[in-house]
């Protein structure tokens, strides 16, 4: 059993825009743009643990990797996982075939399972018509 429950809505909205040295009216745009769910308690915005590693991976994509909101909005509707309560997060490359295009947003470090990643299937699996081997 986990001691902790990172979906438990515990930091308000200043605790947070100071963990990620941004202002709070950043994290309001990026939750009016449907990036981010906070939960709420008597109308104050409340942040998990998970919520923080999401917005963690929306300020990379926006400071790293220069997608504007809209390219966010793109990049983690490829996620199935985004809004997943408890998502147990992804792989290293040593543990198994990943996506190597598609870092885990949870875990640094991790990509996401590629079983989640049905376009995969015809590059992999070599089952459907999409494969590109001759057969024997």
């Amino acid at each position: 059993m986990a001691l902790v429950n990172d979906d438990l809505p515990l930091y308000n909205i200043g605790v947070v825009a100071e963990l990620l040295k941004v202002h709070p009216e950043t994290l309001r745009i990026w939750e009016k743009h449907n990036l981010i769910f906070p939960a709420r308690r008597n109308k104050q915005r409340l942040y998990s643990n998970n919520d923080v590693k999401r917005l963690q991976f929306i300020h990379y994509l926006i400071n790293e990797k220069g997608l504007n909101i809209a390219g966010v909005q793109q990049m983690i509707s490829l996620y199935p996982c985004w809004k997943i309560k408890n998502c147990p997060g992804g792989k290293r490359e040593q543990e198994g075939v990943v996506n190597k295009n598609k870092p885990c947003w949870k875990e640094q470090g991790t990509y996401c399972y590629v079983i989640e990643d049905k376009a995969d299937y015809c590059s992999t699996c070599g089952l459907c018509q999409g494969d590109n081997r001759k057969a024997e």
